[in-house]
């Protein structure tokens, strides 16, 4: 399957819950779960950390570590889970991974980047994939993506998604690290053009349907992050116009509708509205109400008792009107 178009893994943010509500916006969209370390898919509360619901595959598990024997270990356990595609995180910047040896700092270490990929593929039979960034404080980009390509590409992997930054990890936070670095989009045009038959998706900063589309004239796949959480409506565009087929609905008043039974599930189960509707606060952007349907949602969606009820009261604040869209949020 071609996955034009992927929702990026995004700590304590893409969690079941939101990955249900991104799916409601769009069938095509890849979802990515929040990067899982091995040693809590090995040692932690498993059903808490991996489970999801059917209704959201195509979904892929990304795994954060660097020693190739408990990622095999973890990339069989996910694999059961009946995952879609498990993914190395070869990306993230902060402190606890450096601590840990894996995500961004792996760019220091590409053979054994290849060795981890080599012993999830020889462990699973789903596609393996790597998200890396174009190298890490003063490394040469050039040189960095090549040699980890090419580790990568000799072990079996099956995709790569290039966050277009470096991440610098000495001198600036998780959150200066999505920002600061300069994207250097072209970089990873280069390593296509290099390597044809290799599927590789694009990251970092994009933030329009009109944007992914300019992107997929040069790679293969385009990952939306933060947009796609705080502006969650820009999925709907997802299946029409790169897939020339219909959206689930036809907008966010229907996407809240069509949510309801699984909301009404989770709240069955012991959830708490907030929960869930926590990723819900960036519908309706751009509508008259938006501001007010956010602030009911936050204030009283935390509420002991918070049902279904308080999620149609929020909504009763945003207008209806499709001709009066200037924001008034």
């Amino acid at each position: 399957m071609t996955h034009k178009l992927s929702v990026a893994p995004m700590m304590e943010w893409s969690d079941r819950f939101c990955r249900s509500l991104h799916r409601v916006l769009s069938r095509r969209a890849r979802l990515y779960t929040e990067m899982v370390t091995t040693g809590a898919v090995l040692h932690g509360p498993r059903e808490r950390l991996l489970g999801f619901d059917a209704e959201e595959h195509f979904v892929a598990v990304q795994l954060g570590g660097s020693d190739p024997a408990d990622l095999a270990k973890a990339a069989r356990i996910c694999a059961d889970f009946g995952y879609d595609e498990i993914n190395l995180n070869v990306g993230c910047p902060s402190d606890r991974v450096q601590n840990g040896r894996f995500g961004a700092c792996l760019m220091l270490e590409p053979a054994l980047v290849g060795e981890c990929v080599a012993a999830m593929k020889a462990a699973v039979s789903l596609p393996v994939t790597v998200k890396c960034r174009i190298g890490v404080d003063d490394q040469d980009s050039e040189e960095a993506v090549d040699t980890l390509t090419a580790a990568v590409v000799a072990a079996g992997c099956d995709e790569l998604v290039v966050h277009a930054r470096k991440a610098w990890l000495k001198g600036l936070s998780p959150k200066e690290n999505r920002d600061v670095p300069p994207l250097d989009y072209s970089r990873v045009y280069r390593l296509k053009q290099a390597r044809p038959n290799l599927p590789i998706g694009i990251n970092g900063g994009i933030k329009t349907m009109a944007e992914t589309h300019e992107h997929l004239r040069h790679v293969d796949s385009v990952m939306l992050g933060r947009v796609a959480y705080h502006e969650p409506e820009i999925l709907l565009a997802v299946d029409p116009e790169l897939y020339g087929e219909e959206p689930p609905v036809a907008d966010a008043f229907e996407a809240i509708e069509a949510y309801e039974p699984y909301i009404a599930a989770r709240l069955a189960e012991g959830h708490r509205l907030h929960t869930v509707t926590r990723h819900m606060l960036g519908l309706f952007t751009g509508r008259p109400g938006a501001r007010a349907y956010r602030r009911h949602l936050a204030t009283e969606g935390t509420k002991p008792g918070a049902s279904l009820q308080t999620l149609r009261d929020a909504v009763a604040h945003v207008s209806r009107d499709s001709a009066d869209l200037e924001d008034a949020a």
